[in-house]
């Protein structure tokens, strides 16, 4: 194991930062977004290996990736507090009792890292190189980029600040981070101001995998989250990069493998043609905004009319025409961080 520290902050040296963000007015989030009430006692986890090492569990909220190997477990994103017990056991059945030595977050929003608490403290975290090996109590370390510690450390007004355990305990701020664990290079790569501005994708090298977060989801439209940075721009960009870094195998199918926030497992091709769908729409809201359109007008155009029938939806926490209102929002003179 072995991993770099470049850019790294460590709790203790975050103070001041936090302080700054408190005066800035910036919100944080302690859950994921609204929607409506969760039976977990009805919901399995269902495992599925990717290739390589990896594999992503499925239950409540966002998919969770799962790489394991003779240096310990490391895994991406940990669904809600409640889902744990199940999640837990699980990784038990893939991984044996090897411990679980870090957790990756994709973002802030509350279905990917409201188990964090639970997995850090079930954790034991590799305090020293290669040779000395040296293992902490302390519990995993919870890996993240600088802007989701920043919005998960302000308390909004009448709730409880969240507890340590829950926050990113090392952090980073440029464009990328790397470990190296379990024999395979993993990059983490900041993806500004997509679904949130605390977006990034976790690239198993060795694996040829790729955990995406909720830039890419099999399921909708893509949640644009304005509150906290995000951008049809953003998306976009990061759908972008996710298709850089992936090599189809032979007549397009195949090759590296995809772990999306949300939805099945894909390949490169799967995202092209997310990523044009987007870019189709990005385009034609672009065109009615240029041409002094209202929002309710564009909406009443219906500019996704041709994917509502796979992606749209009339109900629930993201319709078509909140997404199409994001759109529109993020694409006028302003509305790009």
């Amino acid at each position: 194991m072995n991993r770099t520290a470049m850019r790294r902050f460590p709790a203790a040296g975050r103070v001041l930062v936090l302080m700054a963000v408190v005066a800035a007015g910036l919100t944080a989030t302690h859950v994921g977004s609204a929607q409506a009430p969760i039976d977990f006692d009805a919901v399995d986890v269902r495992s599925f290996h990717v290739q390589g090492s990896v594999h992503m569990l499925v239950g409540a909220g966002g998919n969770v990736t799962v790489q394991f190997g003779d240096d310990g477990v490391l895994v991406v994103d940990t669904q809600y507090a409640q889902m744990v017990p199940k999640l837990l056991d699980a990784i038990r059945r893939l991984a044996g009792d090897r411990p679980i030595r870090y957790v990756v977050n994709t973002h802030v929003h509350g279905d990917h890292t409201g188990g964090n608490e639970a997995f850090h403290e079930a954790g034991r975290a590799i305090v020293a190189g290669n040779f000395a090996r040296e293992v902490s109590d302390s519990g995993a370390a919870v890996i993240a980029h600088e802007n989701v510690l920043l919005r998960m450390s302000v308390t909004p007004e009448g709730q409880a600040p969240m507890p340590a355990g829950a926050l990113p305990s090392e952090t980073f701020f440029g464009d990328e981070d790397q470990l190296f664990f379990n024999g395979e290079a993993i990059r983490l790569v900041h993806l500004p101001a997509a679904h949130t501005d605390g977006d990034i994708l976790a690239f198993f090298r060795k694996s040829d995998v790729i955990s995406a977060g909720d830039v890419y989801v099999t399921t909708g439209y893509p949640f644009i989250d304005r509150a906290r940075g995000g951008t049809i721009g953003g998306v976009l960009d990061g759908l972008n990069r996710i298709i850089a870094i992936t090599v189809p195998r032979d007549k397009q199918e195949g090759g590296t493998m995809v772990v999306p926030g949300h939805g099945r497992i894909s390949d490169e091709a799967d995202v092209v043609e997310y990523r044009d769908m987007l870019t189709i729409i990005r385009d034609r809201v672009q065109e009615m905004i240029d041409r002094k359109m209202t929002l309710e007008q564009v909406q009443a155009a219906r500019p996704t009319s041709d994917y509502d029938g796979r992606y749209g939806s009339t109900e629930g926490f993201w319709t078509t025409d909140q997404f199409v209102e994001a759109v529109f929002a993020t694409l006028q003179p302003g509305g790009q961080p």
